[in-house]
């Protein structure tokens, strides 16, 4: 497991007030005085990963408000500076106090547009060619499951063939020192099967085993001077969409068994049974007794009351559930976080799945998760895409219980160690969707290397 359960330790009050208001600077200096001094380990480990912590949180609030302006206003050619602040003031625009100066989030246009209906009205490009395509693809897929007349579980397999590319940027690391890279590979699951390897760049790789939950594809290559470092795979495999007729009064209570047991615990950092989110699940469940009902009620509360959102990096987040049940905000993994924790808590095993979706029009990485109910066994929940389209009965109700073949899935769990076992703290600790890299000297973070994923068939 990828242990994180240092993120758990609350920072020393000073210290946590100078983060608060944005002076990191005065906050590394009084780290660094803390840590001269005997601490607990938890703590001592938690004090030594803040540094990464504030610099990645550098990285997601990295433009100035000038630059901001000028960036919406490409979207926007009528915008003022009046409402630009307006904006701002009201919460639309995400922005924090950097050591003195406003420090905008880096994905602030998407996020302004997705919550302000005004911004939508005012933006030159109203909708995306592609995206419209995606969206009506997609549909079309859903009609098409829901109309299946198969009494198999998993129908309508698609196979796919994938190009996956992660290119370390140049003088990043020193010439002839050693880059050590993770690329996710497909597992197999419940609905994806028949996974092959076509071919990979460098040859020389370790595969992990094929239900590993986070499954990856390892190599290790030299640097060269003033060369990007390529390392690129190749594989097709099977993707079934599941669509499963539940009859609730059927449904069993779950527990007395290891698999029950397994996915009703915490997960630390992000899957905790803080005080909030216990009241917090009975009040969503109330009096409801029936194990898929009260799964129900914790998806349709989520997608009725979470809105979606671009996030920070899940790196720099104490505990992403919680954050999502508080600030009702949160992108699709949260979402699942969230979703996983409300059912743990109401005794309903729940797990994590995650890879890309995998649309011919529009590719992105994606996270979802899922549910166990006696007799039915594991059942899908994507709360974001259910959240898209609760004002569609008839698509919010699919994506509780059933899911489309638009999936490639690479993880089953969180937080999982990578074979051969990374030294340093990942990118993203929590999933990986977009490759990890590091050397001897550290971890190598996102904006020192680009991916893409390429789907041919």
């Amino acid at each position: 497991m990828q242990e994180l359960d240092f993120l758990a330790a609350r920072l020393p009050e000073d210290i946590r007030r100078l983060e608060d208001v944005g002076d990191f600077r005065a906050a590394i200096k009084r780290i660094e005085k803390t840590l001269e001094g005997e601490l607990p380990s938890l703590l001592r480990k938690r004090l030594e990963y803040e540094f990464e912590h504030i610099e990645r949180l550098k990285k997601d609030y990295s433009i100035g408000k000038k630059r901001a302006f000028q960036l919406l206003k490409k979207e926007i050619p009528k915008l003022t500076p009046k409402k630009f602040q307006c904006w701002v003031d009201e919460g639309y625009i995400d922005y924090r106090k950097i050591d003195g100066k406003e420090k905008y989030f880096g994905r602030f246009i998407p996020n302004l547009f997705r919550a302000s209906s005004e911004a939508r009205a005012l933006r030159k490009k109203k909708t995306d060619k592609k995206d419209r395509s995606a969206e009506n693809l997609l549909n079309a897929q859903i009609e098409k499951i829901c109309r299946s007349q198969s009494p198999e579980r998993y129908i309508l397999p698609v196979k796919r063939r994938i190009k996956m590319r992660v290119s370390l940027k140049p003088n990043v690391i020193p010439p002839g020192e050693t880059v050590r890279c993770w690329l996710p590979f497909p597992r197999m699951a419940e609905q994806q099967t028949v996974v092959n390897l076509i071919s990979s760049s460098p040859p020389k790789h370790i595969l992990a085993p094929e239900d590993y939950p986070q499954r990856t594809i390892y190599f290790e290559q030299r640097v060269e001077d003033a060369k990007h470092t390529v390392f690129e795979i190749e594989y097709d495999y099977v993707i079934h969409a599941s669509h499963t007729g539940v009859s609730p009064d059927k449904v069993e209570p779950c527990g007395g068994d290891e698999m029950c047991d397994k996915y009703t615990v915490e997960h630390c950092p992000h899957i905790l049974f803080t005080p909030y989110l216990k009241g917090l699940a009975r009040e969503i469940v109330g009096k409801e007794k029936n194990p898929y009902y009260k799964a129900w009620k914790i998806y349709d509360w989520i997608t009725h009351n979470v809105k979606y959102a671009l996030a920070c990096e899940y790196s720099t987040y104490e505990n992403i559930s919680e954050y999502v049940a508080t600030n009702l905000k949160g992108d699709c993994g949260m979402q699942a976080l969230l979703f996983i924790t409300l059912c743990r808590l109401n005794g309903i095993p729940s797990r994590w799945q995650s890879g890309w979706y995998v649309n011919r029009f529009k590719v992105s990485p994606h996270d979802w998760s899922q549910f166990y109910v006696k007799p039915y066994g594991w059942l899908f929940a994507d709360a974001s895409f259910g959240g898209h389209r609760v004002h569609e009965p008839k698509l919010h109700k699919f994506y509780f219980g059933n899911i489309d073949n638009l999936r490639l899935v690479c993880n089953g769990d969180i937080q999982t160690q990578f074979i051969p076992p990374k030294k340093y703290v990942r990118s993203d600790p929590v999933d990986n969707q977009r490759g990890e890299l590091e050397w001897e000297k550290g971890n190598i973070y996102y904006d020192k290397f680009k991916y893409s994923l390429r789907v041919f068939t």
